[in-house]
């Protein structure tokens, strides 16, 4: 027993054992909450005070939910960049309205060579032909 400066009981931790903690463990992946008598049980088996197998699921549960909600976090960013990408590809369309309306068939064929550079480098390797009963250059 630990006496503190003043002559008091001082409090200890528990220190448990590989096998008890891997026992918490499993019995923790099967149920977040145990109720009294499995309390009991997995106490008594384990060789544990149910107050320590009570506190124990409590720190566990604590721990789980930090995890979760990062995980959770984490997922949520992922997803908003996302959106925002997808947010951004969808502006720059919208952004560049002359490539996405159709071609003007009495457009010369000087803005369509432009249109093709800008969108595909090299003019998308497209040849062009002259309008019908125009002269070619």
């Amino acid at each position: 027993i630990l006496l503190d400066k003043d002559g008091k009981r001082k409090h200890t931790r528990p220190t448990f054992s590989g096998q008890q903690i891997f026992a918490l463990e499993k019995t923790f992946e099967q149920t977040k909450y145990l109720a009294g008598p499995e309390r009991a049980r997995l106490a008594y088996s384990l060789g544990m005070t149910e107050s320590q197998v009570k506190v124990w699921f409590q720190n566990r549960r604590t721990k789980w939910r930090k995890k979760h909600a990062a995980e959770m976090a984490t997922a949520k960013k992922k997803q908003d960049s996302e959106t925002e990408r997808l947010k951004g590809a969808s502006e720059n369309e919208e952004e560049d309205d002359d490539y996405n309306k159709p071609l003007d068939p009495n457009s010369d064929d000087e803005k369509i060579t432009q249109l093709l550079k800008k969108h595909k480098p090299g003019g998308g390797g497209l040849l062009l032909h002259p309008h019908e009963g125009e002269a070619s250059a």
